[in-house]
């Protein structure tokens, strides 16, 4: 395996060498020029809407058309297929929920890599398999453009309000073009390394936000059974050594805070089910790594039972709400 990844890493190395960059980093820094999305779900409508807010001008798709509504009524420009946003646009940015999707939005028969132009940037701000971001990066040099994988972190609120953290991986002279549009999106924008490397950053702050959340949760309920009342409990919490971002940013007890999907039945925010697609991807990558994850294994298979009881479309942090269903069923 291991001499697999490294052919497959000189492989883009050696192709990415026929990049013409002359083409790819002539564009003006400050250009308002067209921006194609693909994308426009949870996550990806509202950073479409960061980049109309700073003036960009946006050429967008999505399989669904009824989610491209809002974003027409802003003034965006909507077409049929990922083909032709490429017909008309030099840089895209997309947002897809699985590697399937990309690959299909991509290299399909309506996809990108039908029309793209030389010279374009493409950004893919999915959280999918390192190993399917290289891939697209060769398929999207042949084409002679380039492709930058760059996962966000931070979900639905932070995307309204434009403090997405980036991590971005990719040929490290694009990083400055790319960062040009992220900044419009996110607040921090870290450059990790070649493609790919932004996907690992991502899955492994996943593993560690979906394990944290549910010893959140665990902890919150165990207090809550012993008689604490769960505000004081929280804020004891959030001023001691057991601190998280799950405890004191998004809290999964019901009533403890304002403006978090706990506080809205678990509604919005970062679904149970993609949750479990990226602990799958954080389970496949520690196997073909053989990295001992058995918490992240544990979580992985919590998050897979939760979508299976019911949890898949509500946010992640209804973990809470399935811990205490099952403590109710067993009593």
């Amino acid at each position: 395996m291991a001499a697999v990844l490294r052919g497959s890493r000189n492989l883009l190395g050696r192709s990415l060498k026929h990049v013409d960059f002359t083409l790819v980093s002539s564009r003006s820094m400050a250009s308002k020029t067209q921006v194609g999305f693909i994308g426009l779900g949870n996550m990806g409508k509202p950073m479409a809407k960061n980049l109309l807010k700073h003036g960009y001008p946006v050429i967008a798709t999505d399989v669904f058309p009824e989610s491209c509504k809002e974003l027409q009524e802003l003034g965006a420009q909507i077409v049929d297929n990922p083909a032709e946003v490429a017909d008309q646009a030099d840089r895209i940015v997309t947002m897809l929920p699985s590697s399937p999707n990309v690959i299909e939005v991509y290299t399909g028969p309506n996809g990108i890599l039908k029309k793209v132009k030389k010279g374009s940037l493409l950004i893919d701000s999915s959280t999918i398999d390192p190993a399917v971001s290289k891939e697209m990066a060769v398929a999207t040099e042949k084409m002679g453009a380039v492709f930058m994988d760059a996962p966000v972190s931070g979900g639905v609120g932070a995307a309204s309000s434009g403090k997405l953290t980036f991590m971005v991986g990719g040929v490290e002279e694009e990083y400055t073009a790319a960062q040009e549009l992220l900044t419009c999106m996110g607040a921090n924008v870290v450059y990790c390394g070649a493609v790919g490397t932004g996907q690992a950053a991502k899955i492994c702050n996943n593993m560690l936000l979906a394990i944290g959340m549910i010893g959140t949760s665990e902890t919150m309920n165990l207090g809550i059974r012993l008689g604490l009342d769960p505000k004081l409990l929280a804020k004891i919490l959030n001023m001691s050594s057991g601190r998280c971002w799950s405890s004191d940013t998004y809290n999964p007890v019901p009533g403890v805070m304002e403006g978090v999907p706990s506080g809205n039945g678990y509604q919005g925010g970062f679904g149970t089910q993609l949750m479990a697609k990226d602990l799958g991807l954080a389970q496949t990558t520690a196997t073909n790594t053989k990295t001992p994850v058995p918490l992240g294994s544990l979580a992985h298979q919590i998050y897979r039972m939760m979508c299976a009881r019911g949890y898949a479309g509500k946010d992640f942090s209804s973990v809470f709400q399935f811990l205490r269903e099952d403590e109710e069923e067993g009593q």
